[in-house]
């Protein structure tokens, strides 16, 4: 346990509570240590801490619109990158027809998000059906396809040389934000029997960044049972209840959903905003100093950006605050929308990511002037 410099004070116009009855005319911006977990301070500012009005310097927020990415494959290794360090990558991909061969990645857990499509999940522990707005998490090792009913489009997180975990939910308990229990597993059965033919099957490996190709004179997904705790998972956000509170608003911390050793997976659904007159009804400015963050916007209006639309993906890297959009920051301090409709994966990862060529090309250039302090 880390002994942090602890020494809480008051200095000036501030408010007793964190994020609830902001003094008069000014903008909060909370500064702090290991995300939202470690020692922190609320600055309370005369301005928004986001009205630049120049930057210079490769240092900025960037904003990707992944629907202008033509990311279609036949398999997943044909998968574009986003972004990647040594922890994490961040890939999407399109599955448009069934796979006539298996995958296995050799190199981590794997996290697909099925944001368009549905169909079906074949793997060694059998067959899941998956839909829009899935998680599926596979782990190292397994060997799987997909056979799509519907165009598919995936969001791709692997954990590189590591294993998905849950969050530890504390003293709110194991059921809370989702029960263990809608945690779907795959299934042995007629469909998954039916698929085990005696004919040249590929497996390809992906290992070190590398693929190797194996041959069975099976399909290899020959399983009549197995026993345990380690198999591929399936949750859908509509089985997630989001944690909320009606008079403080909660960092994004309380919306973990898988965690890794060096990122965390969290997750946006809709909820009620918060009601309380005096509590903050958007999320807080802030400094993201130990954690690059990234969003990925599913579906529905996300109540702290404006022209963000589904399918886009805002990356904020470590260094300098950031925060609600100027439009949004009224509409909340109106509390003019009683609830959020909004659907987005969020990934902040503790080592800085690196951005691929393939994001670079889709860059929205106006994303920076966005909040409104630059000229457009």
């Amino acid at each position: 346990m880390r002994k942090w410099i602890s020494f809480p004070r008051i200095e000036g116009e501030a408010t007793r509570q964190a994020h609830v009855g902001l003094p008069e005319g000014t903008y909060e911006r909370e500064m702090g240590k290991e995300g939202f977990f470690g020692p922190a301070t609320q600055l309370y500012h005369r301005h928004p801490p986001t009205n630049w009005s120049h930057w210079d310097g490769p240092l900025r927020p960037h904003a990707y619109d992944i629907g202008k990415l033509e990311h279609a494959g036949a398999s997943p290794w044909d998968a574009r990158l986003l972004m990647s360090n040594a922890s994490t990558r961040v890939r999407v991909w399109q599955c448009r027809q069934a796979m006539d061969h298996l995958v296995r990645n050799g190199d981590g857990d794997e996290l697909l998000f099925v944001h368009n499509g549905a169909g079906e999940l074949y793997c060694d522990f059998g067959r899941l059906s998956y839909r829009d707005g899935d998680y599926i998490m596979v782990p190292r090792g397994t060997m799987w396809r997909l056979e799509p009913a519907e165009p598919t489009d995936l969001l791709m997180i692997e954990a590189c040389n590591d294993s998905y975990v849950l969050p530890d939910k504390g003293i709110l308990g194991d059921h809370a934000i989702f029960d263990p229990a809608v945690l779907d597993t795959p299934h042995i059965d007629a469909a998954f029997r039916a698929q085990q033919t005696e004919e040249d099957w590929r497996v390809v490996i992906k290992r070190r960044e590398a693929l190797t190709t194996v041959i069975y004179p099976f399909n290899p997904l020959d399983a009549k049972g197995w026993k345990g705790d380690l198999c591929v998972v399936r949750l859908n956000w509509r089985d997630i209840r989001p944690l909320m509170s009606h008079r403080y608003h909660l960092p994004p911390s309380a919306h973990s959903t898988f965690l890794a050793g060096r990122f965390v997976v969290c997750t946006f659904c809709p909820r009620p905003i918060e009601s309380d007159p005096e509590a903050l009804k958007v999320p807080f400015y802030h400094n993201n100093d130990d954690y690059d963050e990234v969003i990925f916007y599913h579906r529905g209006e996300f109540f702290s950006r404006d022209n963000i639309h589904p399918g886009m993906i805002t990356f904020h890297p470590c260094g300098f605050p950031h925060g609600p959009h100027p439009g949004a920051f009224k509409k909340g301090a109106d509390h003019a929308r009683k609830e959020t409709d909004e659907v987005a994966v969020m990934i902040d990862t503790r080592d800085p990511l690196d951005i691929a060529p393939e994001a670079e090309a889709v860059e929205w250039d106006g994303y920076l002037a966005s909040w409104g302090g630059m000229a457009k």
